[in-house]
């Protein structure tokens, strides 16, 4: 698929998008968060934001700085480069919306794309970015890479959900990689690739027939004597306590709406103020 609008003669091949976007939240002089920086390119478009639905944490609160990231195009192509940095700033929390689920599809000559976000959360922020989910069209080619560097006093969770085509169509290929680092000490470091061109999570001893894959990940100071324990919710589904403050949520299923519920119960297990 080619959009005839998108052209780029100076930087890779044709029809190829390089965009950059950075947020920054702060804590305001009355103790609210708020927006510090808002700037994005044309793929990527960051717009302040009220609350889409249930929210862990921060549970609608007017006090909360809110952002939206929608695409300004579509995509990402073959051949398109991305970048999103977040600082969320001491004290601060923020909370990063997504308007849609994010289409990969391929490009000309069968380019990969990719798309880079790299996350700061500073001392006593929370950060709060349950994403929608990414949808690996058929003949993609595309690197997503996410790494996160929490303070040790920060809270965090994050949703993620990968999809292996639209309906009734075969994958194309897609690598995935989430690094989290507290207080600059490994603490979570996932990898996900499927497609014709991987041998990993496509087969059937990991996905079988299932469509869809997803996880959580939580992260609070507060666990650090006494991290959830490992609780088998459903048969594709499980919490598992990380070596830190943190716990893991891992799922699979046919589709994407099962996928959301599995993910959502998992959630839920933590109880206040996690649940939604």
């Amino acid at each position: 698929m080619y959009d005839s609008s998108r052209h780029n003669p100076t930087h890779g091949p044709i029809g190829a998008m390089s965009a950059r976007a950075v947020l920054s939240s702060e804590l305001g002089p009355k103790g609210s968060s708020r927006i510090g920086t808002l700037r994005s390119d044309g793929p990527l478009v960051l717009r302040k934001s009220n609350p889409k639905g249930p929210e862990p944490l921060a549970h609608r609160r007017p006090d909360v700085a809110r952002v939206a990231l929608a695409a300004g195009t579509a995509g990402p192509l073959g051949g398109d480069d991305y970048a999103l940095d977040v600082l969320v700033g001491a004290g601060s929390t923020l909370v990063l919306q997504e308007v849609s689920a994010m289409l990969v599809l391929p490009g000309l000559g069968g380019a990969g794309s990719h798309m880079a976000i790299s996350v700061t959360v500073e001392a006593g922020a929370t950060f709060i970015w349950l994403a929608e989910p990414i949808i690996a069209a058929h003949r993609c080619n595309h690197r997503h890479d996410v790494r996160i560097a929490l303070a040790p006093d920060a809270r965090m969770i994050l949703r993620e959900e990968m999809l292996l085509g639209r309906h009734g169509e075969a994958a194309g290929d897609f690598a995935s990689r989430l690094r989290v680092t507290r207080g600059g000490a490994a603490l979570y470091d996932q990898q996900i690739n499927f497609g014709p061109g991987s041998d990993g999570w496509g087969g059937a001893a990991v996905l079988g027939k299932n469509r869809a894959v997803g996880s959580v990940i939580a992260v609070d100071p507060d666990w650090s004597d006494a991290v959830p324990a490992a609780l088998p919710y459903d048969t594709n589904a499980a919490l598992t306590p990380l070596a830190g403050p943190g716990v893991a949520i891992g799922a699979v299923a046919p589709h994407s709406l099962s996928l959301r519920h599995l993910l959502t119960r998992g959630i839920n297990e933590l109880g206040p103020p996690w649940a939604i």
